[in-house]
């Protein structure tokens, strides 16, 4: 495969062939004929002296179509891992121009050049090298650039460069010229395919498998294939978290219930991660059910847990060994949210003291001190709403300070019902236990007049 030099070195062969089949053309004219590979608006209209030139401009890469798919996957979808090294595989455009400024001098080197290109649609390896490595040239006499372009590999590439005339219609050719803001000039254009770019990061391929489903200790035999007379997951799988009395999001001191399927075995363990978590809380759930598909853990409710937990989303997966086999297995993850639980009354097993409220300061304005459970990190970002007003939290020097909250003097007097916000997680005020829901009546706080 080719180095990220490869675009550069096409660039280099093809204006080394032009450059060495054109001396006809020269001839033809009487005079010297200029090849380049820059861009049209760089060159010099205005100069008498010029001699006629014929320049390559590179107007356009894209991904290559028959190479796109190749070698996929390349990346592990969970890690982002490399896998393979897949090729960036391109195409280049072209645009071939002449200049002249006597009469017949641009078509004169047009022509040649169109037919060289046609005499050499493929440019062999043996040409490639030949053009980046001229020797017996001194390769230290030429331009740093061009010294670089030796080291693209393109003539090691696996598949070989071809040259295509492209058809560009005159909308096309119009939107381009104007594009480059320069005058018109008869033009051809090329594609030239396929570039290989391939970058020498290591990737990881498995090695081949050796046994398929557990290995019997005696016989040492495979198990082989298992087909389950269902459409479920074939392994241990997790569907849902659900809190108790329908709520939209637990709380600690909750019992959750977790459904799945293919969950019987033992010695099983709740796996919790978070962002801000560098390792996994671990929970002991209660035994599932006969079938298989439930079971519940009940999130502590203690002075660890306010300290430990985080409220906010949170992946929950489930470890054990299943029935029938020797090792134990880890499910996929599934979300459980954890909302903060804003402290209004004195809660004293965990010594937490009741939320306190007041009005006045310069400007004036309402006050709200509270303490929430779990604790809420200092990179989080929490707010509270009362009704309807929300207010932001002030910053704090750690993670066990109170979160106080600055409102405009515009709340009235009164009771206010109460929404402590973290990271887009809202505190439980719905109670859905009874025929229609109702806000929980102890979610509220009392603003003084």
């Amino acid at each position: 495969m080719s180095s990220p030099l490869a675009i550069g070195a096409v660039s280099a062969v093809l204006r080394n062939l032009l450059d060495n089949g054109l001396v006809e053309a020269g001839a033809a004219m009487g005079t010297t004929v200029n090849i380049s590979a820059v861009a049209p608006d760089t060159i010099d209209l205005d100069n008498a002296e010029e001699p006629p030139r014929l320049n390559l401009f590179l107007h356009q890469v894209t991904p290559n179509s028959g190479w796109r798919n190749a070698s996929l996957p390349s990346r592990d979808a969970i890690t982002g891992e490399r896998l393979t090294s897949a090729p960036l595989a391109l195409d280049l455009h072209y645009l071939l121009t002449a200049y002249g400024r006597a009469d017949f001098q641009a078509e004169i080197l047009l022509g040649y050049a169109m037919h060289l290109l046609h005499e050499r649609p493929v440019l062999d390896r043996a040409a490639i090298r030949r053009a980046l490595d001229p020797s017996p040239l001194d390769v230290s006499m030429l331009p740093p650039a061009y010294q670089a372009l030796a080291a693209s590999d393109l003539a090691d590439q696996v598949e070989q460069i071809k040259i295509t005339p492209a058809a560009m219609g005159n909308d096309e050719m119009s939107k381009l010229w104007s594009a480059i803001q320069s005058h018109y000039r008869p033009s051809s254009a090329y594609q030239v395919s396929v570039v290989l770019i391939q970058g020498t990061k290591p990737g990881r391929t498995p090695l081949p498998v050796l046994s398929r489903g557990l290995v019997d200790p005696v016989t040492k035999r495979d198990r082989g294939v298992v087909v389950n007379p269902d459409l479920l997951p074939p392994l241990p799988t997790l569907f849902t978290t659900e809190p108790p009395a329908k709520k939209s999001a637990a709380i600690l001191g909750d019992a959750v219930r977790i459904t799945g399927v293919r969950l019987t075995g033992a010695g099983h363990r709740v796996h919790l991660s978070h962002r801000l978590l560098a390792t996994p809380l671990e929970l002991i759930p209660s035994a599932p059910n006969a079938a298989g598909t439930e079971l519940a853990v009940t999130l502590p409710n203690d002075a660890p847990a306010q300290i430990n937990f985080v409220p906010g989303q949170w992946a929950l997966s489930l470890v054990f060994t299943p029935t029938g086999e020797l090792n134990p297995r880890e499910t996929n993850a599934i979300p459980l949210v954890l909302a903060p639980a804003p402290v209004i009354a004195p809660d004293p097993p965990l010594g937490l003291p009741a939320a306190t409220v007041t009005r006045g300061g310069v400007p004036p304005r309402v006050t709200v001190t509270l303490m929430s459970r779990p604790q809420v990190r200092v990179q989080q970002r929490a707010s509270l709403l009362l009704d309807t007003i929300e207010a932001v939290a002030l910053p704090r020097a750690n993670a066990a300070a109170p979160l106080v909250f600055e409102f405009p003097n515009i709340l009235a007097a009164g009771n206010h019902w109460v929404r402590l916000r973290v990271d887009g997680t809202d505190s439980v005020l719905l109670d859905k236990s009874g025929p229609a829901p109702i806000f929980d009546p102890a979610q509220q706080i009392v603003v003084p007049p």
